[in-house]
Protein backbone atom coordinates (compact mmCIF):
# COMPACT_ATOMS: atom_id res chain seq x y z
CA UNK A 1 0.00 0.00 0.00
CA UNK A 2 1.12 3.17 -1.03
CA UNK A 3 1.56 6.11 1.87
CA UNK A 4 0.84 9.93 1.39
CA UNK A 5 4.02 11.80 1.04
CA UNK A 6 3.50 15.09 1.89
CA UNK A 7 5.31 18.11 -0.12
CA UNK A 8 5.86 21.57 0.57
CA UNK A 9 3.48 23.29 -1.35
CA UNK A 10 5.05 27.33 -0.67
CA UNK A 11 8.79 25.89 -1.98
CA UNK A 12 7.42 26.43 -5.29
CA UNK A 13 7.61 29.38 -7.25
CA UNK A 14 5.38 31.98 -6.52
CA UNK A 15 4.52 32.54 -10.51
CA UNK A 16 3.66 28.85 -10.14
CA UNK A 17 1.89 28.96 -7.10
CA UNK A 18 -0.68 31.85 -8.26
CA UNK A 19 -1.55 29.34 -10.65
CA UNK A 20 -1.80 26.66 -9.01
CA UNK A 21 -4.25 28.56 -6.31
CA UNK A 22 -6.08 30.86 -9.29
CA UNK A 23 -6.42 27.98 -11.84
CA UNK A 24 -8.79 25.38 -10.31
CA UNK A 25 -11.99 23.26 -10.83
CA UNK A 26 -14.65 23.10 -8.17
CA UNK A 27 -17.13 19.88 -8.43
CA UNK A 28 -19.31 21.11 -6.07
CA UNK A 29 -19.71 24.39 -7.73
CA UNK A 30 -18.89 22.86 -11.16
CA UNK A 31 -16.87 26.18 -11.87
CA UNK A 32 -13.51 26.87 -13.13
CA UNK A 33 -11.07 29.09 -11.84
CA UNK A 34 -12.83 29.83 -8.24
CA UNK A 35 -9.69 29.61 -6.59
CA UNK A 36 -8.65 27.72 -3.77
CA UNK A 37 -7.27 28.29 -0.06
CA UNK A 38 -5.55 26.58 2.34
CA UNK A 39 -3.49 24.36 -0.59
CA UNK A 40 -1.43 20.98 0.89
CA UNK A 41 1.13 19.42 -1.69
CA UNK A 42 1.38 15.78 -1.44
CA UNK A 43 2.68 12.61 -3.40
CA UNK A 44 0.79 9.44 -3.43
CA UNK A 45 1.57 6.65 -5.58
CA UNK A 46 3.92 8.52 -7.73
CA UNK A 47 1.50 11.44 -8.40
CA UNK A 48 1.76 14.44 -7.38
CA UNK A 49 -1.63 16.84 -6.15
CA UNK A 50 -2.58 20.22 -4.58
CA UNK A 51 -5.52 19.65 -2.33
CA UNK A 52 -7.23 22.59 -0.61
CA UNK A 53 -10.87 24.17 -0.28
CA UNK A 54 -12.57 26.24 -3.12
CA UNK A 55 -12.78 29.70 -1.88
CA UNK A 56 -16.82 30.16 -2.78
CA UNK A 57 -17.99 26.89 -0.94
CA UNK A 58 -15.07 25.37 0.94
CA UNK A 59 -15.55 21.52 -1.12
CA UNK A 60 -12.32 19.92 -1.34
CA UNK A 61 -10.43 21.16 -4.83
CA UNK A 62 -7.81 18.52 -5.80
CA UNK A 63 -5.72 19.18 -8.70
CA UNK A 64 -3.59 16.47 -10.18
CA UNK A 65 -0.17 17.90 -11.52
CA UNK A 66 1.10 16.56 -14.67
CA UNK A 67 5.08 17.09 -16.26
CA UNK A 68 3.40 19.49 -18.52
CA UNK A 69 2.67 21.97 -15.46
CA UNK A 70 6.55 21.95 -14.24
Amino acid sequence: MSERIERDFFQRDPEEQKAFLEQTWCDSCMEVNLGMEEPAEYELKNTVFIEGKCKRCGAVVLTEITEDDF
